[in-house]
């Protein structure tokens, strides 16, 4: 019961800090879901979580969502998502913890070097975004980091990014939580705890709302940064231990 109360109330931490980040939720939740259930249970659990978390963050900002953006995000990133989550499930369950570890920690320094470019894209630099991005979301489940600076360098800011990158994530978890589904990842225990942590995300996702417009960037890439060096470090101790 202790973990269980203590999974609710990193999940609603964790919808918070997404809902002003617009990222995060994941970094934070995988290692304690990793910690509690395994890696192979954890990740089709965060996945269904991550559902409900982008319905909230999309619902609260849905009369900002730019769809021509999410399209073009979306058309290649479901189908490559799909082919990600195939990918994870036949790979052993340390590997699984390992290869979130690093990629967490590998993209504190590629996240600051693609800010400190500025770069612009166009929509169909960011559907080639999306491909890539997608299969790495289906492969290691958060992918934030990359997908933050992908709709920030395509122009969008505040409201309309958070709501853009929601509904995109959103298409792409699904086409994730679909491939679980027909390979028999998504057992009747792992759904329930999929939606206990998806309410707990929602939540925080509704409190957080007042405060977007408060955080600085600075502030926003400080707590990313933290976010994925805690989450990295943590995964990587689970896999050598």
């Amino acid at each position: 019961m202790e973990a269980y109360l203590f999974v609710l109330f990193v999940g609603l931490l964790a919808g918070a800090i997404s809902g002003v980040i617009g990222t995060g939720s994941s970094i934070m939740l995988l290692p304690v879901l990793v910690i509690t259930y395994g890696p192979k249970q954890a990740v089709p659990i965060m996945a269904l979580a991550a559902i409900m978390a982008n319905v909230s963050r999309a619902f609260a900002w849905r009369n900002e969502i730019d769809w021509k953006a999410w399209a073009a995000y979306s058309v290649t990133g479901v189908p490559a998502a799909a082919i990600g989550a195939r990918t994870l499930l036949a790979l052993p369950a340390s590997a699984v913890d390992a290869a979130l570890g690093l990629f967490f920690l590998v993209m504190i320094p590629a996240r600051r070097w693609m800010n400190a470019r500025q770069l612009r894209i166009r929509w169909w630099q960011l559907s080639a975004a999306g491909a890539a991005i997608g299969f790495l979301t289906g492969l290691v489940l958060s992918t934030g980091p990359l997908s933050v600076p992908a709709f920030t360098s395509y122009g969008l800011t505040k409201g309309a990014f958070l709501s853009t990158e929601a509904a995109s994530s959103l298409a792409l978890y699904i086409s994730k939580a679909v491939m679980f589904r027909e390979l028999g990842a998504l057992s009747p225990a792992i759904l329930a705890q999929g939606a206990i942590v998806g309410a707990s995300l929602m939540a925080g996702t509704f409190l957080a709302k007042r405060l977007v417009q408060r955080m600085s960037m600075i502030s926003f890439r400080f707590v990313l940064d933290i976010l994925l060096l805690i989450s990295g470090v943590s995964l990587l101790w689970t896999a050598v231990r």
